[in-house]
Parts: C-alpha cells; sequence; structure tokens
C-alpha cells in the first residue's frame, strides 16, 4: 500500500496481494483518521461480503474466489473504543460481468486498487442501536 496526501484527500493505492481493509484500517490509524468517506474501484481475486440480517442479528457472508471487477467500493471511518472503525460496501463483477456485493468483510487485490479517502473535522463516534434494537453499531453525536 501506498498513499500520498491532498489537502484532506488521501490517494491510496493498494498492491496486488494486499487486503484492502487491513490498508483502510492502517491508513486510518496512522493518519488518525476519525471521520472519513471512502469511495474506490479496482481488481480483486477474492472478496468475502454479505449483509446483515437483523432478525437474525448476524452477518450472512458469501466468499468470491475469482478474478472480479471492482465496480463500487464505498464506506465511512467513524470510532469505536477509542480506534477507527470501517463501514465499507463492495459491488464487484465477476467474468460474465454478474455484479454481486454487499457489507465488505474481507478483499484481497489481485490486479490495483485506487481508493480516496476524505477526512471530516471531527469525530463520528458508534454505539450498538438502543433505538432500533437492531444490533448494529450505528453512528453516536454525542
Amino acid at each position: 500500500m501506498q498513499y500520498r496526501q491532498f489537502g484532506e484527500v488521501y490517494a491510496l493505492r493498494v498492491n496486488r496481494g494486499e487486503e484492502v481493509m487491513d490498508c483502510l484500517q492502517r491508513l486510518a490509524e496512522e493518519q488518525k483518521i476519525s471521520a472519513g468517506k471512502i469511495e474506490g474501484l479496482g481488481a480483486a481475486e477474492e472478496m468475502t461480503a454479505g449483509l446483515y440480517d437483523v432478525q437474525a442479528r448476524e452477518f450472512v457472508c458469501r466468499e468470491w474466489k475469482e478474478p472480479l471487477e471492482i465496480t463500487s467500493l464505498t464506506g465511512n471511518i467513524t470510532v469505536k473504543d477509542g480506534k477507527p472503525y470501517l463501514h465499507v460496501h463492495v459491488t464487484a463483477a465477476d467474468r460474465e460481468q454478474r455484479a454481486a456485493g454487499g457489507h465488505l468483510k474481507r478483499l484481497v487485490i489481485g490486479g490495483t486498487a485506487e481508493i480516496f479517502v476524505t477526512r471530516l473535522d471531527g469525530t463520528i463516534g458508534r454505539r450498538v442501536d438502543d433505538i432500533g434494537n437492531t444490533g448494529l453499531n450505528i453512528f453516536d453525536f454525542s
């Protein structure tokens, strides 16, 4: 992973064989980002993504181990328990251009990924949802 800062925006290149969530976590920790926006694209060789089943209060995930074109990577950086907390979604397409995605758990790069992280002023925290009783970690503005 390499990155360069342009004002409040970080341009991040994730290299072949590197895992995106690990790289984003490392960037957020190194740069002390406590509120941010993530957007990117690229090419992957492995992906684990899914959805959160609110009724069961658990993630249901699927794994892909094949060449994938990352058509959209979007998310945010907040803080939970004093550490950067990533919430990232992904959409990727296979050789037949079938798209799949969801809440990103793991994404290993097969070519390269080009990601922009925009730092926001301030801090956004996280707490377990006591409003909708979903079990999700929701924004905490207190």
